[in-house]
């Protein structure tokens, strides 16, 4: 019985590779998100938004940027105060950190995703002892 399954399973994978692929993605795990941004748009003074190319900066990217730089948290505390691992912090403040540059260097907008639904008190774990 075990062996027909895996062959069933094996000949559905072959057969609907890209299918497969998208029925097995990961959902992505839960960031938890101490506020929001104060203000959603960041622009080039003088030129229309309209005019202007833009870059989005998810709420968990903002969230990054918050304890890293401005708070001044250790990537571990700030990993365990969003709930993720450290890769995946590294991960998410690297990408961040891209996008501002990008839009400062070439003059873009950015515009910062709100977060009203996933917004929690988090508390650092371990023996952190900066407010995340």
């Amino acid at each position: 019985m075990l062996i027909t399954a895996w062959r069933q399973f094996f000949f559905f994978a072959q057969s609907r590779p890209r299918l497969y692929a998208l029925a097995m993605a990961r959902p992505p795990c839960p960031r938890r998100i101490k506020g929001e941004a104060p203000i959603a748009c960041f622009k080039p003074v003088g030129v229309p938004l309209g005019d202007l190319q833009e870059i989005t900066l998810t709420a968990d990217e903002w969230e990054a940027l918050r304890l890293a730089d401005c708070a001044g948290c250790y990537h571990a505390e700030a990993a365990a105060c969003m709930g993720v691992s450290r890769q995946t912090f590294d991960r998410i403040l690297r990408r961040a950190r891209g996008q501002v540059a990008c839009a400062l260097v070439h003059g873009h907008a950015l515009r910062i995703e709100r977060a009203a639904d996933r917004i929690s008190n988090c508390s650092p774990g371990g023996r952190a002892k900066r407010n995340c």
